[in-house]
This record gives C-alpha cells, structure tokens and sequence, in this order.
C-alpha cells in the first residue's frame, strides 16, 4: 500500500495539550474506522505549528477523505517514493 506524509498547518500545533491531543487522535480513529482497511495511520510528528502525518493508504483521494471527515487540514500530501535510513549508508 503506498504511503503518505501529509502537513497539516494548525497554529500553535506544539502548544496543544495532552488532552486536545487525545481528541484529535480519537476524531482520527474515528474516521478512520469508517473508512475501512485501506487507510492507516502510522504516526505523526508535532512540531510549533504543524503536524506531519505518516499515513498508508490505497490512494490519496482516501487521504484527502479522511482529512474532510475529520475536520482537519492536509495543506500537503505527498507520496513517499523510498526510504532511507542510516542503513542506506552501508
């Protein structure tokens, strides 16, 4: 399945508390049980004022589906084409 990374813009991103993070991630679920097993959620990184998500999905129309149902912004979805790790070296 390909996978994505998506940037979300959302001010004050690293300022939000545990709390509104776990409401976040319950929407996230949520949706995503709706939307059946051709989209997953890996993980996401917080940063000062956005979230990048790692997301495996069929097609990015679900990525974008996801992000309408759940009320959040996907300002940039981009296909990962490889990956590269410190391992890539040897």
């Amino acid at each position: 399945m390909p996978k994505y990374v998506i940037e979300r813009e959302i001010q004050g991103a690293g300022s939000l508390t545990p709390d509104q993070l776990k409401a976040i991630s319950q929407t996230s679920c949520g949706v995503l049980n709706q939307l059946g097993p051709e989209i997953e959620w890996v993980h996401s990184y917080v940063t000062t004022d956005k979230i990048y998500c790692v997301y495996n999905a069929s097609t990015e129309e679900l990525v974008r589906e996801h992000a309408k149902r759940g009320g959040f912004p996907a300002n940039v979805i981009s296909e990962v084409a490889t990956i590269i790790d410190p391992s890539t070296a040897n």
